[in-house]
């Protein structure tokens, strides 16, 4: 089987676009997939991430899909011929990039719609035509169903990470899209990890597909390096800038479990002089597109993000991806650490586990068939100068001082150490302030007893007595 792209049969304007985009050998996921979906059958695919999928299904779509081309204006000739699936807005996004660059020689028209921006303009776009479609299942349902998107023609539909969009609960949705869709039709079913479900959901939509596993399910990529360095949750971020200084690394994912940990610890990192970008489910989609951007272009250093950037997401050349928190699903460390050591590149995998992770490094284990061994990380310096935020507001001294007490301390010890000539003795207390206080003999009586009456008979000669107060109403004789 051919592994260059020359020796393709590909049409050329397709050739020509992969020349120029520096595309020479094939990997082995795009060796054995794209001759078979050039014959038109449905394919199941299993591949390490970030091996070339998209280039996988892609390439042979758009070369089957060539007949179709026509310079008609009339959006009736350009009816959506190929719809491709994608779990989140910023997978979908570059997939629609890659594609758009495949075909930019041809007259095939494609568009991405998804979630989070107006539909206004992705009307706009699908009212003029095209014949790739690429979308997230909730948008495109909201585009069915206010009849924008028209899905009787789609010849070709591939679900993309898969088991990712089932993960999220997207079930119900591409189950109704599916519906939409011709029963003669080519489906490609691409995902990092394979697990029962996905299987079942493969023999329900695709006929007598042909299985292509070009590496054991849920491994991880061999040009990755992987380490599990021991960490307090007030030592991660110290131990992020270790491995940063010692390894030289300039870019880096920072993958953490939750939204507002993320927001907390971007904040963290930018206050100690890192230029750093936040990515999660709670940004708008401009800013995470912008944010997307800006690492690319080298702006930004550390993307810390959540599960949201750990599928799919293809950033060349990304040197290191740091888990900050162990992730609670095994197989988004494998997606995790995905992000780096792409397409042959070599990469690190840094996991900082504290002592509460011990269950989540196990399940990592089990499903990578091998044992892990935590490390202890050496640091450059004993401790940390200056104050530390733990992330959850909460400030101690570098030196181990509870909150509040440390700031004024470890500023004086930094500037000389602290001996006991420096201070002076302690003046000696007066004995006057030790005795208990005494009335004196000529003090005048307090107000109330001043005040007291005599006594008259057994009542205290401090209750007052009963004012008479004339009656408003006689009382009224009872009627017999």
């Amino acid at each position: 089987m051919t592994s260059s792209f020359s020796n393709l049969s590909l049409a050329e304007p397709l050739a020509r676009a992969v020349a120029e985009m520096g595309y020479e050998s094939m990997t082995p996921i795009q060796a054995q997939a794209i001759p078979v979906v050039l014959t038109g059958k449905d394919v199941m695919g299993a591949a390490q991430t970030g091996t070339g999928k998209t280039a996988a299904f892609s390439l042979p779509l758009l070369q089957r899909l060539l007949k179709h081309e026509n310079s008609s204006t009339s959006p009736a000739r350009h009816p959506v011929r190929a719809l491709v699936l994608l779990p989140t807005r910023e997978l979908a996004d570059q997939v629609a990039q890659q594609i758009a660059l495949y075909a930019k020689h041809t007259k095939l028209r494609s568009t991405v719609v998804f979630g989070g921006m107006d539909m206004k303009p992705q009307t706009l776009e699908l009212k003029k035509g095209v014949e790739v479609l690429v979308a997230t299942p909730g948008r495109l349902l909201d585009h069915i169903e206010a009849k924008n998107a028209v899905l009787n023609q789609v010849e070709y539909v591939v679900l993309d990470e898969a088991d990712r969009m089932l993960d999220i609960g997207f079930l119900p949705d591409l189950q109704r899209i599916l519906s939409y869709l011709p029963k003669q039709r080519t489906t490609l079913l691409f995902s990092a990890t394979f697990s029962p479900e996905i299987k079942r959901l493969a023999g329900s939509y695709l006929q007598d597909p042909v299985t292509i596993e070009v590496a054991r399910p849920n491994e991880t990529a061999s040009t990755v390096e992987q380490h599990f360095y021991s960490a307090g949750d007030e030592d991660k971020r110290r131990a992020v800038h270790q491995v940063l200084r010692s390894r030289e690394i300039k870019q880096a994912f920072i993958f953490v479990n939750s939204k507002l940990g993320c927001a907390r610890l971007a904040r963290s990192l930018e206050r100690e002089g890192l230029k750093t970008a936040a990515l999660h489910g709670d940004k708008s989609q401009d800013e995470r597109l912008k944010a997307l951007d800006a690492f690319k272009q080298g702006a930004v250093d550390l993307l810390v993000c959540t599960d949201v950037a750990a599928r799919g997401l293809d950033i060349k050349d990304v040197p290191a991806v740091f888990n900050f928190d162990v992730p609670f699903n095994a197989e988004d460390y494998v997606h995790r650490i995905g992000r780096t050591g792409r397409a042959g590149a070599s990469g690190l995998a840094v996991t900082l586990v504290s002592g509460s992770d011990a269950r989540l490094v196990a399940d990592i284990e089990k499903l990578l068939k091998k044992k892990i061994e935590i490390e202890a990380l050496e640091y450059d310096e004993d401790r940390p100068r200056g104050r530390i935020n733990d992330g959850r507001r909460h400030w101690r001294d570098a030196e181990g001082d509870e909150p509040g007490q440390g700031a004024g301390r470890s500023e004086r010890s930094a500037r000389a150490p602290r001996s006991p000539s420096r201070y002076a003795p302690a003046a000696p207390r007066d004995p006057f302030f030790d005795q208990p206080y005494e009335t004196p003999a000529d003090a005048p009586k307090p107000s109330w007893e001043a005040a007291e009456r005599p006594s008259t008979g057994r009542v205290s000669p401090n209750i007052k007595p009963k004012r008479k107060v004339a009656a408003l109403f006689k009382a009224q004789d009872s009627v017999a």
